[in-house]
C-alpha cells in the first residue's frame, strides 16, 4: 500500500468518525457511503449529469457552461431576463397575486392566495396551490406541484417535481421528480453568513456562494421535517427518512435511515 492511499483511507476514517458524531442516530451503513471517496470527489468535480437528466428540463441551457451543478443557480437571473416573456398561458382560480415578468404556460393552475413575483417562469401542467410564494428568480419545469405555505426563491426545479407542504426552498435544483415531505427545509445561509462548502474526501471544496441550499436529484425522497444544511448534495434515488439533519454528499441510490429512541413510561395519577 503506498502513501497517498494509506493517507486517503485514513481521511476516510476520520471523516466517518466526525460524522457519526454530527449525524447522532443515522446508521453506520449511510455514513460509510457518504465518507467513501467517488471519482467525482477526488477530482473535484460535481457534474450536473451526475445528479440531473437534463433532457427533464427546457432550460438545460442554464447548465451549459457549469463545471458543478451548482454553478446554474449563478445563470438564473441573467437567463430569466434574457429568454423570459411574460405571458399568462395557465388557469387563474380566484385573484392570486402574478407580478408582470411571469410566464405562466399551458395547463397550468393558480390558485387564489398564490403569489408569484418574477420575474418566474412556471411550466406547462404546474399546480400552484393557495398559499404558495414564489419570489424572484425561480423557474419551474411542467407539472410540478408547489403547494401551502411553500416558499420558492432563486431555484430551479425540473419537471413533475412535487414540494406540496410546508417547504423551504432557496438558491436550490430539484431533479425530475424529486420530492420533498412535508415541512422540509433547504436551509440556504451559514449562521456566520461565510461562503458555503462542500465537505469531500480530501478536503472542503469552495463553491464561491454564500446562498446555497441543496442539490436534489432525479427521484430522490426527503422525508417529512428533514433539514438539509447549505450545501447538501443529494443522489438520484436516495431516500431521506423523515427527521434527518443533513450535510454533505450523499450519494445515489443511498437509504439515509435517521432513528430516534422512544421511552413509555407509566402516567403518573
Amino acid at each position: 500500500m503506498d502513501g497517498a492511499t494509506r493517507r486517503n483511507e485514513d481521511r476516510a476514517e476520520r471523516l466517518i468518525s466526525r460524522k457519526l458524531l454530527s449525524h447522532g442516530s443515522a446508521t453506520l451503513l449511510s455514513i460509510v457511503h457518504a465518507a467513501t471517496p467517488h471519482a467525482s470527489q477526488t477530482t473535484m468535480n460535481f457534474a450536473p449529469s451526475q445528479y440531473l437528466d437534463l433532457n427533464r428540463t427546457e432550460h438545460r441551457m442554464l447548465f451549459d457552461h457549469s463545471l458543478n451543478v451548482w454553478d446554474a443557480l449563478k445563470q438564473i437571473p441573467s437567463y430569466l431576463q434574457f429568454r423570459l416573456k411574460p405571458q399568462i398561458l395557465g388557469k387563474l382560480i380566484g385573484k392570486p397575486f402574478i407580478s408582470g415578468a411571469v410566464f405562466v404556460g399551458k395547463g397550468a393552475v393558480i390558485e387564489q392566495g398564490a403569489m408569484i413575483k418574477g420575474p418566474a417562469w412556471i411550466g406547462e401542467g404546474c399546480e400552484i396551490r393557495n398559499g404558495c410564494y414564489i419570489r424572484e428568480n425561480v423557474i419551474v419545469g411542467s407539472g410540478c406541484v408547489l403547494g401551502n405555505s411553500c416558499e420558492f426563491k432563486n431555484c430551479i426545479i425540473f419537471d413533475e417535481a412535487q414540494v406540496p407542504h410546508f417547504n423551504y426552498v432557496g438558491d436550490s435544483i430539484l431533479g425530475f421528480r424529486a420530492h420533498l415531505g412535508a415541512g422540509v427545509v433547504l436551509s440556504n445561509v451559514k449562521l456566520d453568513h461565510s461562503e458555503i462548502t462542500i465537505p469531500t474526501a480530501e478536503r472542503l471544496l469552495p463553491t464561491g456562494l454564500k446562498k446555497f441550499g441543496a442539490i436534489i436529484g432525479d427521484r430522490a425522497e426527503i422525508g417529512c421535517h428533514s433539514v438539509l444544511n447549505p450545501g447538501s448534495l443529494i443522489g438520484r434515488d436516495t431516500i431521506l427518512y423523515p427527521g434527518t439533519q443533513w450535510r454533505g454528499v450523499c450519494p445515489e441510490s443511498s437509504i439515509v435511515k435517521t432513528r430516534f429512541a422512544s421511552e413509555v413510561i407509566e402516567r403518573r395519577k
